[in-house]
Order: C-alpha cells, then sequence, then structure tokens
C-alpha cells in the first residue's frame, strides 16, 4: 500500500495541480507505471523510504515497549544479578546458553566487568534455540538455591555445548547437588522467569539472542567490548 502510495505522489509530481484533479484512479496508476519505467530508481528509492519508516517505527516501538518494561527488566527480584548491584550503569543480557554469539558475548561481558567495577548486569534467561537451552536455563535458575549461579553461568556459558548431558556433568563438577538441583528446576520461580524474559523480548521485538539493554539503550545483536564500553560511557553521560 505504501508502496502505490508513493508512486502515485511520483507520478502526480510530473503533473500540473490542475490536470491532476482531473485525473481517474487508472490515469494516475498508468502515469505512476510510465514514471517508474522512465525512472526505474524510484523502486530503490520507494524501498529506502519504506525501510527507513519501517526502522523508525519499531524504534519507536521498541523504546515505549522498554519505558513499559523498565522497573521489571531493571529490578525484577526474580533477575539473576551480576557485577555491582549498587551500579552505576544497568545492562540487560537477554541470552541463549547454545547460543555461539552470546558465548562471544561472554567474553565481552568478563572483560568489562574485570576493568569497570561500577557495572551491575541483569541475566535474563531466553532460551530460543532448543529444548536443550530451555533446560540449561532451567538448571541455571534452580542453582540460585544453592547460590552458585554466577559460577554455573559461566561454565555453561563456557561450555562447547549445553545438552542436557554436559548441563548435568557441568553441575557436578562446580559442586552443586544434582538430584536437588533437578528437583528445583521444576520451581514456580524458575518457570515465571523464562515466561516473563519471552514476553518481554516479544514486546521488545527481540526475535534473537544475545540483546542487551545498557542504560536506556537498546542493542541488538552482539557487540563487541570497545562498543560496549562506548555505550556504557553514553549512559554515564546521560
Amino acid at each position: 500500500m505504501r508502496f502505490s502510495i508513493l508512486a502515485a505522489v511520483a507520478a502526480l509530481s510530473l503533473t500540473s495541480p490542475a490536470s491532476a484533479q482531473d485525473m481517474s484512479k487508472d490515469d494516475v496508476k498508468k502515469l505512476a507505471l510510465e514514471a517508474i519505467l522512465e525512472n526505474p530508481e524510484i523502486i530503490m528509492q520507494a524501498i529506502d523510504i519504506l525501510r527507513a519508516q519501517e526502522n523508525e517505527d519499531k524504534a519507536s516501538a521498541q523504546q515505549q515497549a522498554f519505558l513499559d518494561n523498565k522497573e521489571l527488566l531493571q529490578n525484577d527480584p526474580n533477575a539473576p544479578v551480576l557485577g555491582n548491584p549498587d551500579g552505576d550503569v544497568t545492562i540487560v543480557e537477554f541470552f541463549d546458553y547454545n547460543c555461539g554469539y552470546c558465548k562471544r558475548a561472554m567474553v565481552a561481558m568478563q572483560a568489562v566487568l574485570e576493568k569497570d567495577k561500577n557495572i551491575r548486569v541483569v541475566y535474563r534467561e531466553f532460551p530460543i534455540l532448543s529444548e536443550a537451552s530451555v533446560f540449561a536455563s532451567r538448571a541455571a535458575l534452580a542453582s540460585r538455591a544453592q547460590g552458585k549461579y554466577e559460577e554455573f553461568h559461566w561454565a555453561l556459558m563456557s561450555a562447547q555445548t549445553a545438552d542436557e548431558a554436559a548441563v548435568l556433568t557441568i553441575a557436578e563438577q562446580i559442586g552443586l547437588d544434582v538430584a536437588k538441583l533437578q528437583a528445583d528446576m521444576d520451581a514456580p520461580e524458575v518457570v515465571e522467569h523464562i515466561q516473563t524474559s519471552r514476553d518481554v523480548a516479544n514486546a521488545l521485538q527481540f526475535t534473537g539472542t544475545p540483546s542487551f539493554i545498557i542504560g536506556d539503550e537498546i542493542v541488538g545483536g552482539f557487540i563487541p567490548q570497545d562498543v560496549m564500553e562506548e555505550v556504557i560511557a553514553d549512559a554515564r553521560k546521560g
């Protein structure tokens, strides 16, 4: 529909106001087609305009979704927090333990946390790649009951794969009570966390992992350490 309107506008731009008023719908379509055939670049221009508008609409919708869910995103008591709990910049990361880009993001995140002691990180378990990812997220969240979420999180993210067997092996290696872990995986707070992540990610139009919110800035996709630090610096500037 928007393309048709743009083509019609392009056609009408070639006519005088008086003649345009006398044109029928079919005349406009014919003139639009002639304009496109004579100036094929109109098509690319129209596509560029539509893409820019769609990106603008998405950014606006994402920002509103962030504002609607800001308190939940930054202060959900059912979300793990690493780094400095009183840090002046909060990073929210949506991730999947079987996501290769998330594993690369882990390296950047660890470097940032090591370098900047005033960063607060909120983790949103967002398992979207497989049932194995769901199992891994449930296990990670269940490990909170034994006070080992951070250690388990880094170990799972460092693993080549996070299928069920690997998850349970890693759990045993870091000293988790595996039987208790498996029982706690069905806890209501575990189910609630994952469902909330899905609901908020949907509102934010996140379709992949990792996805970040740094301060008030929404960043979809993997970002290297230097870019992450730039966004953090911008957040500090307000």
